[in-house]
């Protein structure tokens, strides 16, 4: 089964453990990713022992992620999926080549951070821990493109995009992933009331597959585990809006 809704679209949410995890992927209805943060393991042998459990019991719809996209995750992640092969890999952008090499295979989703830059069609590329530490590289989003593609990478990863606060520039990243076929992940602030309109400007702009990253807006903070009602309504408006876009365009 595909995790991409009509091969479209496909959640992803965070869990705090595995019994959080299982309910979550069912109340999407298998069409999401559950992340899993390498930042949550003192070692990449825990980690792996760890991930092998979830793979088993959600089909492998394991997302393995930095941790806030915190660059120096990058290696850890890389050296996790040596030996855990994933559906889905979060990475900074300078580490998507040698993540690509650890991997070892060309199936495993593997995306680039990029950040906004604050001027639409312009992107932060410097997204590596030494990187961002200097003076920001700031170049055209089809360009990044271009180089994720190099390295290896199926999609773009645009964080923090702070909700809609960013909302010009991602339509640009949407307009150049659809024009080179590049999947787009949505990640920073997005939540039940916006969900919705960033997944109908990627589609609206013809972007193949989208996956919107919804995190700390549906997790509760008391038990710091993510709420399974809310993924299931998360579930309910992804689904409306890409059965309304086929209904439209179909």
């Amino acid at each position: 089964m595909s995790n991409f809704y009509r091969d479209r679209v496909c959640l992803n949410v965070l869990a705090s453990d595995i019994d959080n995890a299982e309910a979550c992927y069912h109340a999407a209805k298998g069409y999401v990713l559950i992340g899993v943060l390498s930042k949550n393991y003192s070692s990449v042998k825990e980690a792996v022992q760890d991930l092998v459990r979830y793979g088993d019991i959600l089909n492998n719809a394991v997302s393995v992620g930095l941790g806030a996209g915190d660059p120096h995750q990058w290696k850890v992640v890389a050296d996790i999926v040596r030996s855990f092969k994933p559906k889905h890999v979060n990475q900074v952008f300078t580490g998507v080549g040698y993540t690509r090499l650890a991997l070892d295979n060309e199936t495993t989703m593997l995306n680039g951070l990029v950040s906004p830059s604050g001027t639409p069609g312009l992107v932060h590329v410097s997204t590596g821990p030494l990187s961002a530490q200097v003076t920001p590289a700031i170049i055209p989003i089809e360009t990044a493109i271009a180089m994720l593609q190099d390295m290896g990478a199926q999609s773009v990863k645009f964080f923090p995009m702070n909700g809609l606060e960013t909302i010009e520039e991602y339509k640009a990243v949407a307009r150049a992933c659809a024009e080179a076929s590049f999947a787009l992940e949505p990640t920073g602030g997005i939540d039940l009331t916006n969900v919705e309109e960033l997944i109908r400007i990627a589609l609206d702009a013809g972007v193949k597959k989208v996956i919107p990253h919804v995190y700390s807006s549906i997790i509760d903070s008391q038990t710091n585990q993510t709420n399974v009602a809310h993924v299931e309504t998360l579930f309910e408006k992804m689904k409306q809006v890409v059965d309304t876009f086929y209904g439209r365009t179909v």
